[in-house]
């Protein structure tokens, strides 16, 4: 038995050179990581501004708690009102749908009506042949229990 593996995981390792794996390499790193290590550099860096300032001689730590305390808040405020938002949406929307549905349901009420009467002759329907052919036998059996 001779596995080709190593032959295999060579040509994985090797990253194939054509144009278009060039180009997502390139957008890789100009669309994802670029923006996620600016975006991480900058909020180390207001990080540090604030804990300098904040800690520094002069700083006034109740203050920055204070601020810190506020965009919190304004997060969550603005999550709420998101929430609040969508729950109105849906409340108008199955009011809507509530002042439509009594119609429609009333026309279903009726079609389901008419094919109960249909399922239940169809099964009648099945069910006759089977009772006659039970009934027949249990017929056969009393006469031939009355001979016996």
């Amino acid at each position: 038995m001779n596995a080709k593996l190593p032959e295999i995981a060579e040509r994985l390792k090797t990253p194939p050179a054509h144009y278009s794996y060039l180009k997502h390499r390139k957008q890789v790193m100009r669309q994802i990581l670029m923006p996620v290590l600016l975006s991480a550099l900058v909020l180390v860096a207001i990080v540090v501004l604030i804990s300098y300032s904040t800690f520094n001689q002069g700083g006034d730590v109740g203050r920055w708690a204070a601020i810190s305390t506020m965009w919190v808040s304004v997060f969550i405020l603005l999550g709420g009102l998101i929430t609040l938002a969508i729950l109105a949406g849906l409340i108008y929307g199955m009011s809507r749908l509530l002042n439509a549905l009594p119609y429609y349901t009333g026309i279903a009420q009726d079609y389901i009506y008419i094919a109960r009467g249909y399922i239940i002759r169809g099964a009648d329907m099945a069910a006759k042949p089977i009772l006659a052919i039970n009934s027949w036998l249990e017929t056969a059996k009393a006469f031939f229990e009355r001979i016996s």
